[in-house]
């Protein structure tokens, strides 16, 4: 039996845009073996689970020439339940100096970069404690930030020191102790950094104060008025300029404030212009923006940019695109900045709603990367958003689930991206009344406001809300890398179709053009027919899906 499969092929422009925002780690989901490291870092461990986090202050001071870190961070904690040995996680080669609790210094055992320590006060439910950790060190370099996690230590134009990190992944016990996992965040937290004048720190939330020393180096205070995740913990060091502007959003007004370097301050006020531009769409789709106390900053660093909450920083060179690049190729992705948009979107989708697990990822970059679809819905129109994730589908590679493994710190792959966005595009028409679709996108960020969340909680919630049964859609498109093919044939005047290359129990309906009218129709595993289509006369399946469509021979 001879058949044609409409697939989409890959061309050299798109495969190297792939490895542009794909890095080799994030590529597929491969079968590897774990070790006792990678439980410790990835699952919800004894001994963490008995204490709640409830506020860090992290105070440290950041030495350019030596590019090291030394300081301290106190840890705020509940007890929930009884224990007595508590992890911190810091990664080598930076070293913990001491803990103490209550004016004692406390023994600790190491393993790895887990440190277990042993507290010897009471620890009554219900109890609030605090612990500091002393620590030191020359945090690791990234090597290709920021999807390889670390500091990058750069130089402006006139050789002053240019210092970001960018941790995602990889951990923020790279440079700073604290409980390194996504499932438990602080309720609030102060960030206090020492730097060499005339260099400024930039951190997420508001700035409290600068305090000045008589050494010729100032603190920069910083306070985040909500929860945050470890990884959203920005440090942003250089000699910069600083603009800001007033939005009137959905909350009243919202301050964007905008730090670049000095060379760069002409290109930013006209760049920049996409912020409001961004809060005004998200605004619309997401509802309001999470973090109206502590504000909107973007910030310019040494690397592309990352979504530290309240604090997204920005590297894409004051050029619309993916570093001037389109992904889709169709001339909207060259509309918008990439990096503040997309960035931005992280808002809402990771520092509002964030997951527990890193193996839940796509809950971060899934909807971040849909959320550029509506920004162009927003302001250019519905076709400007399908037309932008129709031609990115090119670099989708359906190379392994876009769900990784848990509790070992292993995300999905890279599919997350822009699969993970034409899946949402998928069920946006499946529920097929915008307006609905709007509702459900808003009440999510509702209902999970400043919450960490399971995969599970995200499909439980999508499926009440738009009253679908989609356990099946989820686990063909979360679950496997297969795309669903729709196969059908023509005989004596009547469709058949089915579902193909698909899980069991997949039957997601779709839409059918045909001479300008428009069919739904509801395939299944099994064949079925319809006669209410002129016979042999071409179809089209609506677009708008994510599947591959496949015209047979009649079946005798």
């Amino acid at each position: 039996m001879k058949v044609t499969v409409q697939k989409i092929t890959f061309s050299i422009s798109f495969l190297l845009l792939v490895l542009l925002i794909i890095p080799s780690g994030m590529a597929q989901n491969t079968d590897r073996t774990y070790n006792r490291q990678d439980s410790l870092r990835g699952s919800i461990t004894p001994e963490r689970e008995w204490w709640d986090l409830v506020y860090y202050h992290l105070d440290i001071e950041v030495k350019p020439k030596q590019k090291s870190i030394e300081g301290s961070n106190t840890i705020y904690y509940k007890v929930v339940k009884p224990g007595k040995v508590m992890q911190i996680d810091l990664q080598q080669p930076m070293k913990i100096q001491g803990f103490f609790q209550n004016g004692k210094e406390l023994d600790f055992i190491k393993e790895g970069n887990a440190y277990f320590v042993t507290l010897v006060e009471h620890q009554k439910e219900g109890d609030l404690h605090f612990l500091e950790v002393s620590y030191s060190g020359t945090p690791r370099i990234s090597p290709n930030p920021p999807w390889t996690g670390g500091l990058t230590w750069e130089e402006d134009k006139k050789g002053k020191p240019f210092i970001a990190n960018s941790n995602q992944g990889d951990g923020a016990s790279l440079w700073w102790p604290c409980k390194d996992h996504m499932y438990d965040e602080p309720d609030s937290m102060l960030i206090s950094v020492k730097v060499p004048d005339p260099l400024m720190n930039v951190s997420n939330g508001r700035l409290r104060e600068i305090e000045k020393h008589k050494d010729g180096k100032s603190s920069f205070h910083w306070f985040v008025s909500n929860p945050i995740a470890n990884y959203g913990v920005n440090l942003s060091i250089a000699d910069y300029a600083h603009f800001s502007e007033m939005y009137q959003g959905e909350k009243g007004p919202l301050s964007l404030d905008y730090y670049v370097l000095k060379e760069n301050l002409e290109k930013a006020k006209v760049q920049f212009r996409d912020a409001p531009r961004l809060m005004r769409a998200f605004e619309h789709w997401f509802g309001p923006y999470p973090f109206y106390e502590d504000g909107f900053k973007l910030i310019e660093v040494p690397y592309l940019g990352m979504e530290h909450q309240s604090a997204v920083t920005y590297g894409n060179g004051y050029s619309n695109g993916y570093k001037g690049k389109d992904f889709s190729e169709t001339g909207w992705g060259l509309t918008f900045d990439y990096i503040i948009i997309h960035e931005a979107g992280h808002e809402w989708f990771a520092n509002n709603i964030t997951y527990k697990d890193i193996a839940d990822m796509w809950i971060h970059e899934s909807f971040t990367t849909y959320s550029e679809s509506l920004f162009l819905d927003y302001h250019y129109g519905v076709i400007a958003g399908n037309q932008y994730l129709q031609g990115a589908r090119n670099i989708i590679r359906n190379d392994g689930p876009i769900i990784g493994d848990y509790d070992v710190n292993q995300r999905g792959s890279g599919d997350m991206y822009f699969k993970g966005a034409n899946i949402l595009h998928t069920l946006r028409q499946w529920i097929d009344n915008d307006e609905k679709w709007r509702g459900i996108l808003r009440k999510m960020n509702k209902v999970f406001y400043h919450q960490t969340v399971t995969t599970v909680e995200i499909e439980t919630f999508l499926a009440e809300e738009s009253g679908l049964n989609l356990q099946a859609f989820f686990d063909q498109y979360l679950r496997t890398e297969k795309v669903p093919i729709f196969q059908y044939y023509w005989k004596d005047n009547k469709l058949y179709y089915r579902w193909e290359n698909s899980v069991a129990d997949f039957a997601m309906p779709v839409k059918i053009n045909q001479k300008e009218e428009t069919h739904w129709i509801d395939p299944e595993k099994g064949w079925k027919s319809s006669g209410k289509l002129e016979a042999n006369v071409a179809i089209e399946v609506d677009p708008n899906f994510y599947i591959y469509t496949q015209q047979i021979q009649a079946i005798k």
